[in-house]
């Protein structure tokens, strides 16, 4: 309960940071205007390219598992997102709301549970996710949206547990690259032949409790200098 509540309040702190005060309002303090669906399904279109699915190409290839994490992790921070937009502009109640309002979902309990399911064929995967991309585009109730999400990063098996470790990780790492240059293009996103989302799934995976201080911190000590 208090995991779901901690990546509401993380969400709105990096949205707030990045785009400014009201950005729920549907622009950032640059005046751009901001389509949080639009976010998902692009990243959703990202997750189905990390599966071998073209005929033509790469036939014998595997599904890139570990980029497939993080592009799950990378929709949940816009469901999140849109959440707190509606919940905000509709004054549908508090981020605790939210919070409380997932937990009670259908197919919440499958999420919140660590053990791993069966594995699935990689195209009924990817079915999972047109799945959802179908719910983002055919019905506007943010309920049946994350309902959706939850369904497919269960299905995935990417519970919980490790997805909120992730999400941390990828929310520090998204604080990092604001403070070193993203917006203006000056930012590096690779560390010496490695994304740096790779890189910050490896400090993850080496140093067990990190705190996101910490993370930062070896994300600092990591970064290419000039």
């Amino acid at each position: 309960m208090n995991r779901i509540l901690q990546m509401l309040e993380l969400q709105q702190e990096l949205n707030d940071a990045t785009n400014g005060k009201n950005w729920e309002e549907g622009l950032t303090k640059n005046n751009k205007k901001i389509d949080w669906r639009r976010c998902i399904y692009l990243e959703a279109a990202e997750l189905v390219e990390s599966y071998p699915w073209k005929h033509w190409k790469n036939i014998d290839a595997s599904p890139d598992y570990e980029n497939i994490k993080i592009e799950i992790v990378d929709i949940w921070h816009f469901v999140m997102s849109e959440a707190l937009r509606l919940y905000k502009v509709e004054k549908k109640g508090s981020i605790s709301d939210i919070s409380t309002a997932i937990i009670a979902m259908e197919g919440f309990d499958a999420f919140l549970n660590a053990e791993k399911g069966k594995e699935l064929d990689p195209y009924v995967e990817i079915e999972l996710v047109e799945k959802m991309i179908k719910t983002l585009f055919c019905n506007d109730d943010i309920d049946a949206l994350v309902i959706s999400f939850l369904t497919m990063a269960s299905k995935l098996n990417l519970k919980l547990p490790e997805l909120y470790t992730l999400y941390v990780g990828k929310n520090i790492l998204n604080k990092f690259r604001q403070n070193h240059g993203y917006k203006d293009g000056s930012y590096l996103k690779e560390w010496n032949g490695k994304e740096d989302n790779v890189v910050m799934q490896s400090i993850l995976a080496t140093k067990s409790n990190i705190t996101p201080e910490e993370l930062y911190t070896a994300l600092e000590e990591a970064y290419p200098k000039a």
